[in-house]
């Protein structure tokens, strides 16, 4: 049963997952999900995103390339980064007081279901990203 932030436990939670990994096969895919689309949902340094920057990059003022990304949160770091032969390698570690205490890498699904959590939190909590995250996933 969903709650009144149209963000509930189950369900919508799913709903999450589902809408963050539709086609979503790279790190750029995440990083542009992440930092442009949500970024007026999530609090100001929740993520961070590495960047590769060629030359052609750097003459054009281009970002460059994403090749890893953080979500950080009190409790969990979520990282995706780029594997060496396309696809991406995920991994959430726990924190206590900004120390990492132990370090899981996970298959994408698992770290999207980590982040939908998250952000169900989020919303939860805070009512800009409730509202912010009820438009981008149509909830």
């Amino acid at each position: 049963m969903a709650d009144e932030s149209g963000l509930g436990p189950m369900g919508d939670l799913h709903l999450l997952v589902a809408a963050l990994r539709t086609d979503r096969s790279d790190v750029e895919s995440y990083a542009r999900v992440l930092s442009d689309t949500l970024g007026d949902a999530l609090p100001a340094g929740m993520v961070e995103i590495d960047r590769r920057r060629s030359m052609a990059d750097r003459v054009a003022g281009r970002e460059g390339q994403p090749i890893s990304l953080r979500v950080t949160t009190d409790d969990k770091l979520l990282e995706l980064t780029a594997a060496k032969h396309g696809g991406v390698k995920a991994e959430v570690r726990s924190v206590v007081r900004g120390v990492a205490i132990s370090r899981k890498e996970v298959g994408v699904d698992e770290w999207l279901t980590v982040l939908a959590d998250v952000l169900t939190k989020l919303a939860a909590r805070d009512t800009t990203a409730r509202e912010a995250l009820s438009r981008l996933f149509g909830l």
